[in-house]
């Protein structure tokens, strides 16, 4: 009977996890993030009526020394056309309290980039993230995350 109770529990504890397509991080070299350090993430596709969440984590550094991160995202579709967008990911808030989990001296943020989401092609997908910043070398940024969250809805 325990063994049975004890299968159950670590189902559910699985069934209720985030379950994601993707889920990639860099870890950049130095905790500095430089304009030619694209990051690549790449996805495959499987239909066109799931639905999906897309988020970017940052990690920095408290020594942060801007309030906000500017990106360009560009993503690369099967068919080979590719657009961009330019992002400006407000870090901290107007006061200058940082976003997100602080615990040492570090923040991580999980920024929403897009929604309820839906790809219309299948196949291999392309995501490239970089620094869009006035510097060419961007300190105390220590990691850069991309998932892509199943919803388990359907459009």
């Amino acid at each position: 009977m325990r063994l049975l109770l004890l299968s159950f529990s670590l189902f559910f504890l699985t069934a209720c996890g985030t379950d994601y397509l993707l889920d990639q991080r860099y870890a950049l070299d130095k905790e500095t993030w430089t304009y030619d350090n694209v990051l690549g993430f790449e996805a495959v596709i499987p239909d066109t009526l799931s639905i999906y969440n897309l988020w970017v984590d940052i990690e920095h550094h408290k020594d942060f020394p801007f309030q906000n991160l500017y990106t360009r995202i560009t993503t690369g579709f099967p068919d080979q056309q590719q657009i961009e967008q330019l992002l400006s990911f407000e870090l901290a808030d107007k006061f200058g309290n940082w976003q997100g989990d602080c615990s040492g001296q570090y923040c991580s943020y999980r920024i929403p980039i897009q929604e309820g989401a839906f790809f219309n092609q299948t196949g291999k997908h392309t995501f490239q993230l970089e620094q869009y910043m006035r510097a060419d070398s961007i300190p105390h940024v220590r990691a850069i995350g991309f998932q892509i969250e199943k919803t388990g809805l359907r459009r």
